[in-house]
């Protein structure tokens, strides 16, 4: 599989240096030529110098014959626009962007070629919220655009679902208990695993029934 990372920032690197251990064919595109000269005597990667911003300059690096880009530059407009060409000029397949500022998240959808996005900052926030709150659904990570979550919940004292198996309970159609941590351990959860105080429920839910999912095992809405 050919993949393009726009960006040779710290990031950038990180990610393509990731992606050639694994197998990956990878070029880096980067459109400072002195960044390219540095960067290429410290390591194997393959580079092309070039401003992933300008069609021209995908078109000569080849962009057109990859499965994945990930633009992974430090400025989300760049970001973007990357995203933009590599989707509607080119048909890439796959076009991963980062977040650098988590307001704009809402930004990197669809309409702007976005495939996934990827936030590092809503990420911290997340595990942050993960660690502290109890009796409350806490977003890990998003998918499709945000319309889905990978959420979890630490059950309060006060939860309803406590002491009910989860086939007891009425979860909406869009949503799937993943997992359980109960005790430090990871636990396949079955329709017969009844819930216990503490315990941390991962699931699958849509923003639709959060909601609901927060009445079921919080006792109020979110």
């Amino acid at each position: 599989m050919k993949i393009m990372v726009a960006g040779a920032g710290s990031v950038g690197i990180a990610i393509a240096e990731d992606l050639v251990s694994k197998g990956f064919e990878v070029v880096v595109m980067e459109h400072d030529p002195a960044v390219v000269e540095k960067l290429s005597s410290s390591t194997t990667l393959k580079f092309v110098s070039g401003d992933a911003c300008e069609v021209a300059s995908l078109q000569a690096a080849g962009v057109g014959q990859v499965e994945v880009v990930v633009a992974a530059t430090g400025d989300d407009e760049d970001n973007l626009v990357i995203s933009l060409l590599a989707k509607q000029e080119f048909a890439v397949p796959r076009v991963i962007a980062r977040v650098n500022n988590s307001k704009n998240q809402w930004l990197f959808n669809e309409s702007w070629g976005v495939d996934v996005s990827v936030s590092t900052p809503q990420q911290l926030t997340a595990l942050v919220e993960e660690a502290v709150s109890v009796g409350s659904i806490v977003r890990l990570l998003q998918f499709e655009h945000g319309s889905a979550s990978l959420a979890e919940v630490t059950l309060a004292p006060s939860s309803p679902a406590i002491g009910n198996a989860l086939d007891e309970i009425d979860f909406p159609e869009d949503c799937t208990v993943v997992a359980l941590v109960r005790d430090g351990r990871l636990h396949t959860p079955v329709p017969e695993t009844v819930l216990s105080e503490g315990d941390e429920v991962v699931l699958l839910v849509s923003q639709t029934a959060e909601e609901q999912v927060n009445m079921l095992l919080c006792g109020r809405p979110s």
